[in-house]
């Protein structure tokens, strides 16, 4: 039977029950301490993984940073890459004043966490040899910094301070915040990419906005363009073709899109060929004229322009080819050519018999000087030769009247001539499918025509002497009936102008300021 314990024994291992209890509730405090430190860190980072907005995510960071250390003085220095400044982006309690305070490598707190890449804790901040020197700064005390380090570099510093002199920041604060500047720098890109992928988003939103008005546009400009259009790719199959040339060539899109489409006609094969060679080597294929069969195998005149286009790649991706119609234009070109060439003929024939007139005329003058050298020659034949020579002029005479009755007989004959065989031709073409600038040019045309062949010209050229040619057109435009803004549009000048010219013909026909119709007038100088 073992002894029993002396009173000191008991007392003494009371006191060891003692202190190992008071060790175990300092353990369970420092264990219960741990533990709200690891939930409050665990509920700060899904609270800021949660967050996207950069400037919400900045406060809660330093508001939960703040929160873990029981301080409510902090900032966060944030740098954008490739700068050479840090700038405070938020701040609370001390610092809120110091927004967007600027510091480089090395330079107060945030400066050299920056430099060194690592914590620092300054237990007081107003004897620190590294802080900066200014006076309103020296309210701070204890102050630690952490650094938001990447894999590459410094992306910032959260700073914490104490202003109460005797407050400190401890080991275990550290080692927290050192775990919360991790959380905080993932909370941080994600926050960035997630702008880089809105921004990038938006803009690729814009781009398609943008890409599809532009399709939109084009293609109803491609649809309601009056030419053929075909759109190929690099191996010939037609992609795309609009309405007109559906309409022009009588074949629909069902039937030629994704194929060939077989419309060129064989003595017109090689030409096209030699032009889509020219067109894949860079060049630009710009109104080169040949030949396309329709449906019922009609061959139509074009003009054909083509240009490569490229894909996304930049590599080329296809051509576009716009076709235009101009059968029509080429058959009056040849009916033209036809009637000047019948015109060149017969002033051909009527100068040729001119000249024959003109040597007739000359031969008689010669006589005329051979029967003058003899009256001079012999005295005594003066009256005899008188009365031939009066008849040699009465002769002369004749010859000169019936000249100028063919001359005018010529003169009208042309006329004749072009109002027969030229404006019928003229009409007919004035009623086909013509576009404003065509329309205009063949008024222009017509308007010279009957220039060349009316007495009018000459006649008011021969009362005034003045007019310049300008007016002259103006004139016989007014008398044909043409109003102002019609004779400014077929002399392609403006309104004033033609009014300028009105006011000179009057002028000039010594009628100004009369009550005499100005085509009235010139109508009665054809007579």
């Amino acid at each position: 039977m073992s002894p029993k314990p002396t009173y000191e024994q008991m007392e003494h291992q009371m006191q060891e029950l003692s202190r190992e209890a008071e060790r175990c509730r300092s353990a369970e405090s420092a264990f219960q301490d741990q533990k709200a430190y690891l939930e409050a860190l665990h509920e700060t980072s899904l609270g800021l993984i949660a967050k996207i907005d950069k400037e919400e995510l900045l406060e809660n960071i330093l508001d939960r940073a703040s929160s873990l250390t029981g301080t409510e003085h902090g900032f966060i220095y944030l740098r954008e890459p490739g700068t050479r400044h840090m700038h405070m982006r938020m701040g609370k309690g001390f610092f809120r004043g110091e927004l967007g305070r600027q510091v480089v490598r090395g330079q107060g707190l945030g400066g050299r966490v920056w430099e060194t890449e690592a914590v620092l804790l300054v237990d007081d901040y107003q004897v620190w040899p590294g802080r900066i020197p200014e006076k309103k700064l020296d309210q701070l005390r204890s102050i630690v910094g952490i650094p938001l380090k990447s894999d590459t570099e410094v992306a910032g510093v959260i700073g914490l301070a104490h202003v109460e002199k005797g407050r400190c920041f401890t080991k275990e604060d550290v080692s927290v915040l050192e775990r919360f500047g991790a959380l905080a720098l993932i909370a941080l890109q994600k926050a960035r990419l997630y702008a880089d992928v809105r921004r990038e988003l938006a803009e690729r939103n814009r781009a398609e906005a943008v890409l599809r008005e532009s399709e939109t546009r084009y293609r109803t400009l491609l649809e309601s363009s009056p030419d053929p259009i075909v759109v190929y790719d690099m191996k010939g199959i037609a992609t795309y073709v609009n309405p007109a040339f559906e309409t022009t060539f009588g074949l629909s899109r069902k039937e030629l899109l994704g194929k060939r489409i077989d419309f060129v006609p064989e003595e017109s094969r090689a030409e096209t060929r030699q032009a889509i060679e020219r067109m894949l080597s860079g060049q630009t294929i710009n109104l080169f004229e040949t030949r396309r069969l329709t449906r019922d195998g009609r061959v139509l005149d074009v003009q054909i322009s083509s240009t490569l286009y490229t894909g996304a790649d930049g590599r080329p991706a296809g051509n576009i080819v716009i076709l235009r119609d101009i059968s029509a234009q080429k058959q009056a070109e040849r009916k033209l050519q036809h009637y000047r060439d019948q015109l060149e003929k017969l002033v051909a024939e009527r100068t040729a018999e001119l000249e024959g007139s003109n040597r007739a005329l000359e031969q008689e003058i010669e006589e005329r000087k051979r029967a003058e050298h003899c009256l001079q020659q012999n005295q005594k034949d003066l009256r005899a030769q008188s009365h031939h020579l009066e008849e040699v002029n009465t002769a002369l005479r004749v010859l000169l009247n019936q000249h100028e009755r063919d001359q005018r007989g010529l003169s009208e004959m042309v006329r004749r001539n072009v109002e027969q065989l030229v404006h019928p031709y003229l009409e007919k073409i004035m009623n086909t499918r013509l576009d404003t600038r065509q329309k205009t040019l063949l008024q222009i045309l017509e308007t010279n025509l009957d220039n060349i062949v009316s007495p009018f010209i000459h006649r008011l050229a021969g009362r005034t002497g003045n007019f310049t040619p300008m007016e002259i057109r103006v004139a016989d435009l007014i008398k044909a009936g043409k109003t102002n803004d019609e004779i400014a549009e077929v002399l392609l000048v403006s309104k004033n102008t033609i009014l300028f010219h009105r006011h000179n013909i009057r002028t000039k026909l010594d009628i100004k300021n009369k009550k005499i119709n100005l085509r009235a007038h010139l109508l009665s100088l054809e007579q």
